[in-house]
């Protein structure tokens, strides 16, 4: 299992605080390795966001070398034999060696063991199968260095036995083959794919969710759900992704755009660009994936209606209605519809839609002037004529491009208030 290759030492592997963890793990007489996507995203020289641990040892006794070296212990999995070691503020998940004994494509059943092949043999990807001691030796039992340097995401073992285990592994492989793969995919992992996506909607919308939304954020996933709807896939899951096209048009105009304009690789973003251009579709995938409110409200509003060229006045309207974000919501897929129909822009058209988002972006929505308290100064009786005389005023103010100012709003609520009595 040993690996003839090794992880030269890494700032996040050396730092205290990781020391201080496996330092304290030491003590119980048995190595902690790093495992999974620090492993992994370390021999790619990606960025290390999260550090997991994997240790021969059971959770009682970790919690117990921790607690023994003042550091703080979460017991975020307990029962799944995880447990997070919290130091300055930085955590450490650390999970005790397992293997499966009982699985239903959902949940597994799991026992202890020492045994470190064993815990590899369970996990899901040859690359996420990858364990290194503190020193930088490498444990590899299923060639997943190899497989990492030719962007090869393939599962540990038998891919139908891995599915079988957990259908989400289903969706995770193409999450993976977006992030870290290459064409053309593993044909045995693509072929039990196409053969259990009919169980994709035994899954809980929150999981599904997390996967998919994870798999819109990689650099190109329009390639992947094409793939995903070439093997039958999408329609077991999301059969309203109809618009690939355009989403890989979303995808290509977020390189032209400044990111000091635009937060790439958003989500909601782009799922609203893959969907058919629709409110009762966009509500019935936000429930399917139970979406939070605030997600949901923003994917019906990219969903609704386009909107044609405007003026600045109208520009200015539409932004005060709907807010920055969602108009640059709006503006983002009218603009990939475009190009997605007409194959490429020219510069001059491309600079237009820049100078739209950069115009959202830079105009400072105005505050109406006026409060509740203002028209009851002025002498407007408590009860709905609040209400109704705000929404004119309102009116008023915006139609009039925002230029009135407080003063000019309390001589207009005069005027108002006097033509109702």
């Amino acid at each position: 299992m040993r690996s003839e290759h090794r992880l030269d030492p890494q700032p996040w592997m050396t730092a205290p605080d990781t020391v201080a963890v496996l330092t304290a793990l030491a003590k119980g007489g048995r190595e902690a390795r790093f495992v999974g996507g620090c492993v992994r995203d370390a021999l790619l020289g990606r960025k290390i966001t999260d550090i997991d641990l994997a240790t021969p040892e059971p959770p009682e006794r970790v919690m117990k070398l921790l607690a023994d070296a003042k550091i703080t212990v979460v017991p975020t999995g307990l029962k799944h034999g995880t447990i997070t070691a919290v130091v300055n503020k930085q955590p450490f998940e650390i999970t005790t060696l397992r293997r499966d004994v009982e699985t239903d494509g959902r949940h597994a059943k799991v026992e202890y063991t020492d045994d470190w092949e064993a815990d590899a043999a369970r996990r899901d990807f040859t690359m996420n199968a990858l364990f290194c001691a503190p020193d930088g030796t490498l444990y590899d039992a299923f060639g997943g260095i190899e497989d990492l340097r030719a962007r090869r995401v393939r599962f540990v073992g038998d891919a139908e036995a891995r599915i079988r285990e957990d259908v989400l592994r289903l969706l995770r492989f193409f999450r993976f083959q977006a992030h870290y793969g290459k064409p053309p995919p593993d044909d045995a992992a693509l072929a039990a794919c196409s053969r259990f996506a009919h169980l994709l909607p035994t899954l809980s919308g929150e999981r599904v969710c997390q996967e998919t939304m994870k798999l819109l954020r990689a650099p190109e996933p329009a390639s992947v759900f094409a793939l995903m709807r070439e093997q039958g896939i999408l329609k077991h899951f999301l059969p309203e992704a109809t618009r690939i096209d355009r989403l890989a048009a979303l995808v290509t105009i977020e390189g032209v755009v400044s990111s000091a304009l635009l937060e790439r690789a958003d989500a909601v973003r782009r799922l609203g660009a893959l969907l058919d251009d629709s409110v009762e579709v966009a509500r019935a995938v936000a429930s399917r994936l139970k979406f939070s409110n605030a997600d949901r409200e923003r994917l019906v509003a990219i969903l609704r209606d386009r909107d044609p060229d405007l003026n600045e006045p109208a520009r200015r309207r539409l932004i005060h209605r709907l807010g920055t974000e969602r108009f640059i919501d709006r503006a983002l897929l009218n603009w990939a519809g475009l190009v997605a129909k007409d194959g490429t822009q020219d510069r001059r058209e491309t600079e237009s839609w820049i100078d739209l988002i950069r115009f959202a972006r830079e105009w400072p929505v105005p505050e109406f002037p006026l409060k509740g308290r203002d028209l009851l100064e002025a002498g407007v009786p408590t009860g709905p004529a609040i209400g109704e005389l705000m929404e004119q005023l309102e009116a008023w103010w915006i139609e009039g491009d925002f230029a009135a100012d407080r003063k000019a709003c309390l001589a207009r609520l005069g005027e108002l208030a006097l033509n109702r009595k």
